[in-house]
This record gives C-alpha cells, sequence and structure tokens, in this order.
C-alpha cells in the first residue's frame, strides 16, 4: 500500500516538486514512516515556498522493487531511500554527495558509515538508518539454570547445553531461512574472526576461517540439538525474535527492536557483545539502509537543501528514537549517547565505530545476497556439508562479480 504525503496539491503549485520514494519501519499504522515523514515535510515546506517534496512510502517489501521499476521505466524519483544505492551509482544514475551536501552535513555522518556509501572512493549513498547486533540471552533462563552469559563460543556451547537439559526449547536460535540469513551468517563469520570479503575487497566466503566457523556452528550446535526444534535453514528472523519475546529463547543474535519488544512482552533481557573463538568479537556486525538522489529529472540544488534539512540533529534523533535505530550523524550519536531516553541503545551505540557492514558497495552484493538467503542453510541439514556450502557460494559470487564487472566496461565503452 503507498501513501503520498507532502506537496499534495498539484505539481506546479510550487517552483520545484521533489519525488522522494522511502520505505516504512513501522509495524502498525499508528507508527508507520508515512506520520514521520508528513511532519518533517510540512515543516520543510513551511520554511522553503518555493519546493512541494511528494512522498511515496513502500514496505520493505516491495520499496527496492518499485525503485527499480520506476528507473527502468525512466521514470526515477528525484530522491530514494532503500535498501541499496551501488546498482545505480555504478550505472550513472546518482549525484556524488559532495555535489548535493553542505560541507556541515556530510562531514556529520559517521565515519564507517560514510565510507560504506562509497564507490570508487567516492560518495554516492547517504546513510539514513542503522543498527548494530548483540548477544541477547533471556535472563530468567540464565539465573534458573545457574548460567552467566557467554564471552567464547565454547561458553556459548556450554550454556546452550545446560539450557537444553532446563528445557529450554530453543537454546540458541540460529535463524539461517531466507528472510534474513545473511545477518546470522556475516555475525558468525565475524565473530570466527573473517567475513564476507577479504581485505583486498575481494569475496572471500569459503576461506578456511569461515568453513572452520560453520563446522564448528554444524558440529557444537546443530548437530547437537541446541539450536530448537526448528531447522536452521527453516527457521526465519521473524519467528526466531518472536520465539524470544514469548520466553522460548535462551540466546540468539538480536538488534534494537527486538529489545523494545521482548522487554514490552516481560522478558529480562541480557545483551553482550557476541562470544568469539577465544574471546567476545570485536567487530560487531552493522546493517544500514541509504538515501540517495537521482539525476534524472535535475534537481540537485533542490535536493541537496532538502536533504541538508532531513540530516539536522533534531530530525535524525526524532527518526532514530522512533524506531529504536542507531543515529547516522556523530552529532545525534553523541546525544543518544549521554541522554537518559536513550540508554537503552547505549550498548548497541558502542558497536557502532568498530561494525562492520555488508559491502554495499558492490554491484554484485544484491545477487550474492539473495544466493546467501537461499542457501546458506543447507549447510546444516543432517547431510549438509559447510565447505561445500560455502565453496558454492564463493563460486557463485565469484561469477556474480565478473559478471558486474563486465557491465560496467560495456556500460564505460558505449559512454566513449
Amino acid at each position: 500500500m503507498t501513501a503520498v504525503l507532502g506537496g499534495c496539491g498539484a505539481a506546479g503549485s510550487g517552483d520545484v516538486t521533489l519525488r522522494l520514494v522511502a520505505a516504512d519501519y513501522g509495524d502498525s499504522d499508528a507508527n508507520s514512516s508515512r506520520k514521520y515523514w508528513d511532519k518533517l515535510v510540512e515543516e520543510y515546506e513551511d520554511g522553503h515556498p518555493g519546493v512541494k517534496v511528494d512522498v511515496s512510502v513502500y514496505s520493505w517489501n516491495d520499496v527496492d522493487r518499485e525503485v527499480k521499476e520506476m528507473v527502468a521505466a525512466g521514470d526515477a524519483p528525484d530522491l530514494a531511500q532503500i535498501g541499496a544505492y551501488a546498482e545505480y551509482a555504478a550505472d550513472g544514475e546518482l549525484y556524488q554527495a559532495d555535489d548535493l551536501l553542505s560541507i556541515p552535513t556530510q562531514a556529520d555522518f559517521v565515519a564507517q558509515l560514510a565510507d560504506a556509501g562509497e564507490v570508487r572512493r567516492t560518495q554516492y549513498g547517504m546513510p539514513f538508518a542503522a543498527s548494530t547486533r548483540l548477544l541477547f540471552y533471556n535472563k530468567k533462563l540464565f539465573t534458573e539454570a545457574g548460567l552467566t552469559p557467554p564471552g567464547t563460543w565454547s561458553e556459548l556451547a556450554a550454556d546452550a547445553a545446560a539450557l537444553k537439559e532446563a528445557g529450554v526449547e530453543y537454546p540458541y536460535a540460529l535463524p539461517l531461512g531466507p528472510e534474513e540469513a545473511q545477518a546470522e551468517t556475516m555475525q558468525w563469520l565475524l565473530s570466527g574472526g573473517d567475513g564476507y570479503t577479504t581485505a583486498v575487497g575481494t569475496y572471500g566466503i569459503d576461506s578456511p576461517q569461515n568453513v572452520e566457523t560453520f563446522t564448528w556452528l554444524k558440529d557444537e550446535l546443530v548437530d547437537k540439538g541446541l539450536t530448537g526444534p526448528v531447522a536452521p535453514g527453516r527457521l526465519n528472523r521473524a519467528a526466531a525474535f518472536a520465539a524470544f519475546a514469548r520466553g522460548q529463547v535462551g540466546m540468539l543474535i538480536g538488534h534494537p527492536s527486538l529489545m523494545k519488544t521482548a522487554l514490552a512482552r516481560g522478558v529480562d533481557v541480557g545483551m553482550v557483545p557476541m562470544p568469539g573463538r577465544e574471546r567476545p568479537t570485536r567487530a560487531a556486525m552493522g546493517v544500514a539502509d541509504w538515501m540517495m538522489a537521482f539525476r534524472k529529472n535535475g534537481h540537485r540544488a533542490e535536493a541537496g537543501d532538502f536533504l541538508d534539512f532531513v540530516y539536522e540533529e533534531k530530525n535524525v534523533l526524532a527518526f532514530s528514537r522512533e524506531y529504536d535505530l542507531l543515529s547516522v550523524t556523530t552529532s545525534a550519536s553523541a546525544t543518544m549517547a549521554t541522554a537518559a531516553r536513550d540508554k537503552d541503545l547505549a550498548p548497541f551505540l558502542a558497536e557502532l565505530p568498530a561494525a562492520q557492514l555488508y559491502p554495499v558497495d558492490k554491484t554484485s552484493w544484491a545477487q550474492v545476497n539473495a544466493d546467501i538467503k537461499a542457501r546458506i542453510g543447507t549447510a546444516f541439514a543432517a547431510n549438509g556439508s559447510p565447505a561445500a556450502v560455502l565453496g558454492e557460494l564463493q563460486t557463485r559470487a565469484n561469477s556474480a562479480q565478473s559478471e558486474a564487472e563486465n557491465d560496467a566496461e560495456n556500460e564505460a565503452d558505449g559512454a566513449e
């Protein structure tokens, strides 16, 4: 369902009408992103009588596809707030951030989020929302079993075994179903000391460290029945989160919105950094969503001025607080770090400076992401092989990257 907000009068009632497509972060009509944008656009238009802003809000199930279809039809919006930017940047569809934003606005982005918005060292993607992950545990279940939160893999496995003995349905919930398997996968790869890419930026999905990590997961958690009654490849994040909020999960990897939901359901939530092989993981997984500005309609100045307003501290804070997300600017992050009302988010904010993000600067990432969601769970089937599945994903990632590079070369040749 699409809602068009702000500037609802006929185009031309102002000197310029900006079209923005945005994702909906709400889970009901009461907290839909429609209300956030409606208020923000009204305030902006009151101070800028020559500009109207039309905002269309789509669910996360639809928003990326909607923008892709608009661009393919030659009807790109002026602005889009969606999940990925790199493909549009590589195709020359986007303005550079420094052609849009004032210097203070651009300099205020959290450094690693700004870096993640770069393609070939030029920023096109502007971070709009962020979160990090921590290991959540149910304090009541841990206390009843006489446990302390784990800091290493061996401690996590021992805690899970004790929780199973105590009758906990999901000692450690391992959601590797297709909904968001790429997130659970990445956090475990980081905890094993590696990740999706190598130090030089190529894909390294089947590295020896990654194979060791997933082999440990299969041998020590899955095959020992410590991940619950649903096979990891069939357990989606939403189902795992719902089970945690019902008090049925001992441990799982979670983000700020789960904390709010679980607390509201009366679950006493504990949070610690993700355990690693020998010590807690130094680098947590971070996730960011992106704002971008399309060149199609030539509204560079107006889009840039509106974005400067969007990224004012008060507006960033309002959005972050409404949806329990982390601020993407250093000024708003500093405020949240010390404000009593944001104390529940402090552990997640502490992880942000060292957080590792998906390789969103790669135009091949969309395909690689889809492949991971579809296939990674098979590594934990009864006859599954982590090494074989990671090797297959590496082969497919190499192929996707080669195809993306060939497309970029053909695009460059066509422009000459």
